[in-house]
């Protein structure tokens, strides 16, 4: 097969998972401090036909600093979607943000567009007064984000505890949500040196490539996005210096595997 190989010459994160069977020269598999998130959601069933939801946005806090991320869904019916059927989840938001933990999470919805059908009859489900800054989401634990990985967020939506019956034949929407966080990507970084030697970092799988620079400063590359897997690292430098390969490079979803200093001989 015919390598494909992705140069990447600038400081600008791709953002995104890499697919060895892309071919392009205009990525960047290098990190500047941002991680890519995709937030999904799920459901823990209930007692009804349908739950539609109108998902405004959801916020994560990091640093003290709220990062809102739009919904691109549109209305949905979250109990179409349960772990462990053919349609575990819905992709409701996807964006970047700094690298760093993730303190609160917040699920905001639109005033209207949410509605419950129970025995077939469909009616609007009110949300209460103040909640313009959404429900807060809870964690299982801190989420920390690596610079240049990728992660999946899923809000786990528990219909029977956000439903509330008022007694009178209406339903008032308070979620309850539960929120996880998994890498689906990791890394490779490290240092050459020396400085004049200005190689290419190749990042190997198989017969696949994907390429960087370093830092011509220090020295310093990291490649992100890589699936989790086995690679090996080839440095190809200029003129006068020779090629130098790092084997049986353990890559983790959500690990950042250091190679250290690589010194290139002449």
């Amino acid at each position: 097969m015919k390598k494909k190989l992705i140069y990447l010459m600038t400081a600008v994160l791709s953002g995104i998972m890499v697919s060895f069977s892309a071919c392009t020269k205009d990525g960047d598999s290098r990190t500047d401090g941002t991680a890519k998130l995709q937030i999904r959601m799920t459901d823990a069933p209930g007692n009804f036909s349908k739950i539609n939801l109108s998902v405004k946005e959801i916020v994560l806090i990091s640093n003290g600093k709220p990062y809102t991320f739009t919904a691109n869904a549109n209305i949905f019916n979250i109990l179409d979607f349960r772990i462990g059927t053919s349609k575990p989840d819905i992709l409701v938001a996807s964006g970047e943000m700094p690298a760093g933990d993730i303190t609160e999470i917040r699920l905001v919805l639109n005033d209207s567009g949410n509605t419950i059908v129970v025995d077939g009859g469909e009616q609007a489900l009110t949300i209460p007064s103040g909640q313009s800054s959404g429900w807060k989401v809870k964690l299982t634990e801190n989420p920390s984000l690596l610079p240049g990985a990728s992660y999946s967020l899923l809000l786990d939506f528990d219909a029977a505890k956000s439903i509330v019956s008022t007694g009178n034949g209406r339903y008032i929407l308070k979620p309850v949500v539960r929120g996880v966080a998994t890498a689906t990507s990791g890394l490779i970084s490290g240092a050459v040196l020396p400085l004049e030697s200005h190689p290419e970092i190749l990042v190997i799988a198989g017969a696949d490539t994907v390429g960087t620079v370093p830092d011509p400063l220090t020295g310093k590359f990291t490649v992100g996005g890589l699936a989790a897997g086995t690679y090996s690292v080839k440095f190809s430098p200029v003129a006068g210096y020779r090629d130098s390969t790092v084997t049986n490079i353990a890559v983790s979803a959500g690990r950042n595997t250091d190679l250290g200093t690589v010194t290139l001989k002449q």
